[in-house]
């Protein structure tokens, strides 16, 4: 109850307010941001690594060791249009030079104001598309992009590093 005995009042068609949707933004995007921050933590047991072993011509060459970690450095493409099937299609071809590698975290940013649910269809469509780089696994979240057109989205992947890379 607010003052005067009164219930806050919600905006017209029930939708929630800017503040509301700014809350929000700000807890997804801490979000982020731990994950990020957790992906440049060191290898606690980095003392433990077997030091560089001998090449064929004699230098050292490093053993990778360790735990994965999220590359820092997104790779992004684009897809458009309502077709599953079309969509299935454009995420395939535009994750063809990305084979073999295993997504962490995937970020879609569906256009307009209706953008977060395009988002979310295109993220639900990823596994169909790639089901070894697109795993159970992989953390996707939904946000729209005021700027972009409807039924279009940005997909911002962040793929895990090699182990001890």
């Amino acid at each position: 109850m607010s003052r005067g005995g009164r219930a806050p009042r919600r905006r017209r068609g029930g939708r929630p307010g800017v503040v509301v949707l700014a809350g929000w933004l700000f807890a997804d995007l801490l979000l982020v941001l731990a994950l990020v921050s957790m992906a440049d933590r060191p290898d606690p047991q980095a003392d433990d690594r077997p030091g560089p072993r001998p090449s064929k011509s004699g230098s050292a060459t490093p053993t990778p060791t360790g735990p994965r970690a999220v590359d820092r450095h997104p790779r992004e493409f684009e897809v458009a249009g309502r077709n599953k099937g079309d969509l299935v299609e454009q995420i395939r071809k535009d994750t063809r030079k990305w084979a073999g590698r295993e997504a962490a975290l995937v970020l879609t940013f569906g256009g307009s104001s209706n953008g977060t649910a395009y988002a979310h269809r295109v993220n639900g469509l990823l596994g169909k598309a790639r089901p070894e780089m697109f795993t159970e696994k992989t953390a996707t979240d939904d946000y729209h992009s005021l700027g972009k057109p409807a039924e279009s989205a940005v997909v911002r992947v962040y793929f895990y590093t090699a182990p001890g890379g």
